[in-house]
This record gives C-alpha cells, sequence and structure tokens, in this order.
C-alpha cells in the first residue's frame, strides 16, 4: 500500500478517495514525487474501509483521525507478536515486496515505474536486485546445425 510523506496522507485521506474507495488521489504536496498520482486501491483493502460522511476516518468512521503515530505504534506491536517478520524488516520492506510483485505479474518495467511512481526505470531496478528472473530458456539458445 502506498503512504504519503511522513503520515500527513491519513489526514483527511477521505477528501482523497472516490466514492467506492477504488482510489485514493494523492496531490502532489501529499508525495515524495511531487506529483499528483491516483492509486488503486485493491478489493481486499476496500473491504477493510469505511465509507461514511465527509470528514470521517475510512479506518475507523470516527470524527477524529487517528494521531500521527498511529500506524507506526500498530506495526510495533505487530512486529514484537509476529513469528514471520525478521528483525529488521520494516513497513517500507512491503514497498520493495510490492514492487517485486508487480514486475512478477506483468513482466514491465515501465508499469512497475508508473505504479511506484519512479521518475527513472534506473530507480525502480533497484527495487528488483536479488530477484532472480530466468533471463533465457532453452528454446532461446542458439540453434547448432550438423555439417
Amino acid at each position: 500500500m502506498v503512504a504519503g510523506k511522513g503520515n500527513t496522507f491519513y489526514k483527511g485521506v477521505n477528501k482523497r478517495v472516490n466514492c467506492n474507495l477504488s482510489q485514493i488521489h494523492l496531490s502532489g504536496h501529499r508525495n515524495k514525487s511531487g506529483r499528483n498520482r491516483i492509486v488503486p486501491v485493491p478489493v481486499y483493502i476496500r473491504e477493510n474501509l469505511v465509507k461514511g460522511e465527509d470528514g470521517r476516518n475510512i479506518f475507523s468512521g470516527e470524527l477524529e483521525p487517528y494521531n500521527s503515530d498511529y500506524f507506526k505504534s500498530l506495526w510495533s506491536k505487530y512486529k514484537a507478536q509476529s513469528k514471520v517478520l525478521e528483525e529488521h524488516q520494516t513497513l517500507y520492506s512491503f514497498r520493495h515486496t510490492g514492487a517485486i510483485d508487480i514486475f512478477k505479474r506483468t513482466g514491465s518495467l515501465t508499469k512497475l515505474q508508473k505504479a511506484m511512481g519512479h521518475s527513472s526505470l534506473n530507480v525502480s531496478l533497484t527495487y528488483l536486485r536479488g530477484l532472480e528472473v530466468a533471463e533465457l530458456q532453452e528454446e532461446d539458445m542458439p540453434m547448432i546445425s550438423p555439417f
């Protein structure tokens, strides 16, 4: 999932979510690149959001937004009890996992670049370092003809 600068994304998020919760519209001042972005929201995330009256938090349905450290605190609590996460794994680690997943599903570096909001393909490629991708198949190998 995408987050804005710090936790500014979560403040007033209802005003940036379309009516069926399928997209989040982020203005340039809310993300690192400074460009406006439209981020699709997967169905499994939408099922956990609350679309209510304007001004209500889509995560809780309440009028008051979560405090700026809410998600950081929630992550710390989850990490402390998790037997799956590694010691130095952060929320940001999932951005790399997402990048690899996008590339595996689409096979497209340009789609990956757009999805991640990167200014260049070189930045997107750094997210794929260590990814083992079979570049050549047997059929790609040159044929040797008998003499």
